[in-house]
């Protein structure tokens, strides 16, 4: 069975997390922010980390595929309509996190404190909370 063009734009629509609309973008933003910096925790502690931490592991590949996957989250922001500034914090955050990150094993001990996507999933969802507050997600 064939599916013509207006009903498979229809079914994406319809699919969580795949509009353009500020929920969609912020549930995608989530779970990107939740897989790089939150996946597993580390036994006996409460200590979080995530792909950033791991992938940061390869020298300089995985730090530049980190900053790639950041700056994803930064151009996912800035068609939110987010301000120049709000977008110049964003990305002094990933820069930081890159630049840092690549310092062979103090590097590596920095990622697990600094968590650059964290910090930029707080500064958009204020933006999203004061410019769309239709997308707001109560947390319990």
């Amino acid at each position: 069975m064939r599916i013509s063009q207006d009903q498979f734009d229809d079914l994406a629509r319809r699919m969580p997390g795949m509009g353009r609309d500020p929920a969609s973008v912020r549930a995608r933003i989530e779970a990107l922010e939740a897989m790089l910096e939150g996946l597993f925790t580390i036994p006996g502690t409460r200590r979080r980390v995530g792909l950033d931490s791991i992938i940061g592991l390869i020298p300089v590949v995985g730090d530049i595929a980190t900053a790639a996957m950041g700056a994803w989250i930064i151009w996912e922001a800035r068609n939110l309509g987010m301000s120049k500034f709000q977008l110049a914090r964003m990305g002094a955050n990933v820069a930081v996190d890159t630049a840092l990150g690549a310092i062979p094993f103090m590097g590596d001990a920095f990622d697990l404190f600094f968590k650059s996507n964290s910090k930029n999933l707080r500064i958009i969802k204020r933006h999203l909370d004061k410019h769309h507050p239709a997308g707001v997600i109560i947390e319990g």
